[in-house]
């Protein structure tokens, strides 16, 4: 069986002529032939702020790029009928597609509603800091054009348990709504700033049954219309976890299946939260591993500081490798991002070497080391921002390795500093398999490893190009591998 690879097929400052949808349809034998199994694809619904959105700001789950709201039909991405084309494609090459779902929040209400709200402290949303009072927000949502299409329910004031825009005081701060479901946001995950449930915009009140009810019938409705395959999760730490698990349970007794999910839970701090959050749910969805990322992060800056024998330490990777998705960056992380921790650009090929090459987790790629990519704009603060994604040279063939190389016993030899391998065996079922990967935070690196006895005598060559010379393996299956200074070179047998 091949190896899972996922890509995260866009990045927060995509601006190709061609439109993201067209690309992915006329990419998708290229994204098989470098091992690609599934392709996380950007949200694929309206937001507030039209054609120009990278698609966070919800506003309409229905509109796929349909209907004429807030400024235009497409999404950023392109049409309804372009997106299912794409997904078309993809499946076409056998590569499953993953919808990014954005159940926290929505934005760009086309109503005003006076509600009462009391004002909470942003440090600590468990105490209130005003009595009852009342404000005119933007809560009710009608989406006009669509008419009632597909569905014809309206959200107002009593879907939200917050927000943070008050249209008559022309001011912003956390409101609490005082609904039905009671005083106060819900319980959630995380615990920062006394109570996480609030993040932004209109807040989702799932103590509402009215609102689970609606989103199990648009999750039915996205999937017979679009074929997906599988969900990434937005921003869950936010959101009542008893609805994610009815949300899933649903939908895989509905289709009797087990839809393929990833949850973005962004931890940097300790793996416990994320551990908490899996028996939370009893392990229904993967995590993505945002303390590889940090540790990625942190190592890439300290350069050869950073003890390499620890990278992995703490993280979900290491402890619940099962459920692990590992990325080196994505597009929170990019640069002039909230969550800014971008990997530096010298320590990639190590980190996905890292992520591709190993049996543990399922690595997720990002668009721009891929493909590159010139971002010029402004920052927040109207100063002119120029952005150079460089493409990754290396990345193409690691993957490629992945799918060909990348299989049997892993040992490891994670022994220095500075200097850090780990072989694979290979297995009968992938002929030629089995690979030996060195990489170095500091000087040229050298180490004997183990790869295994059937390879003695065997030849071995960098397949990144990095060492000229090659490597043969002793009667006893060992070899002593080579890397350039702050490198990888990735071994493979020659078989030529």
């Amino acid at each position: 069986m091949q190896n899972q690879t996922i890509i995260q097929y866009f990045h927060w400052y995509y601006n190709e002529e061609q439109n993201l949808w067209s690309k992915v349809a006329s990419e998708a034998n290229h994204l098989k032939e470098i091992g690609i199994t599934s392709v996380w694809l950007p949200p694929a619904y309206k937001a507030s702020t039209g054609g120009y959105s990278v698609g966070y700001d919800i506003y309409d789950l229905f509109d796929l790029g349909e209907f004429d709201q807030k400024g235009s039909v497409n999404t950023k991405y392109g049409s309804k009928d372009e997106y299912i084309k794409a997904i078309e494609a993809l499946h076409e090459q056998g590569i499953q597609a993953l919808a990014d779902i954005v159940f926290n929040h929505k934005a760009g209400g086309d109503e005003l509603e006076k509600i009462s709200v009391r004002t909470v402290n942003e440090d600590n949303r468990t105490e209130f800091t005003s009595d009852v009072f009342e404000i005119e927000a933007w809560t009710k949502f009608t989406f006009p054009a669509r008419q009632g299409k597909y569905s014809e329910f309206i959200w107002d004031h009593q879907c939200f348990s917050g927000v943070d825009w008050a249209e008559d005081l022309k001011k912003t701060a956390i409101y609490s709504i005082q609904n039905f479901s009671g005083e106060g946001f819900e319980n959630v995950p995380s615990t920062e700033l006394g109570n996480y449930d609030y993040l932004m915009f209109n807040d989702i009140d799932y103590r509402n049954r009215a609102v689970i009810e609606e989103l199990k019938y648009w999750g039915e409705w996205i999937v017979e219309n679009t074929k997906i395959d599988g969900f990434r999760l937005d921003a869950v730490k936010h959101i009542n976890p008893e609805f994610i698990i009815e949300w899933l349970d649903h939908l895989n007794a509905k289709y009797n299946r087990e839809f393929f999910v990833v949850a973005e839970d962004w931890n940097v701090v300790d793996i416990e939260g994320q551990l908490e959050y899996i028996n939370i749910t009893a392990g229904k969805t993967q995590i993505f591993d945002s303390l590889l990322h940090h540790n990625f992060y942190l190592a890439s800056h300290e350069e050869n500081e950073f003890d390499m024998r620890t990278i992995f330490d703490k993280t979900l990777v290491q402890v619940n490798p099962e459920l692990a998705v590992t990325f080196v960056d994505n597009h929170d992380s990019q640069p002039l991002q909230a969550l800014e921790s971008y990997v530096e650009f010298w320590f990639r090929p190590l980190a996905y070497a890292m992520i591709l090459l190993r049996i543990q987790g399922i690595p997720c790629l990002f668009f721009p080391d891929l493909y590159g990519g010139i971002y010029d704009d402004k920052n927040e603060q109207g100063e002119d921002a120029h952005l150079e994604l460089a493409i990754l040279p290396e990345l193409e063939t690691m993957s490629k390795i992945r799918a060909s190389h990348a299989y049997g016993l892993q040992r490891e030899h994670f022994d220095h500093g500075n200097c850090v391998g780990w072989t694979r065996e290979g297995d009968d079922e992938h002929e030629n398999s089995g690979l030996a990967v060195l990489l170095s935070t500091g000087e040229e690196g050298y180490k004997s490893m183990e790869i295994g006895s059937k390879f003695a005598g065997k030849t071995f060559i960098d397949a990144l190009g990095h060492r000229e010379q090659a490597v043969v393996i002793d009667e006893n299956g060992w070899a002593e591998f080579h890397c350039n200074a702050g490198s990888v070179s990735v071994w493979i047998l020659k078989t030529d």
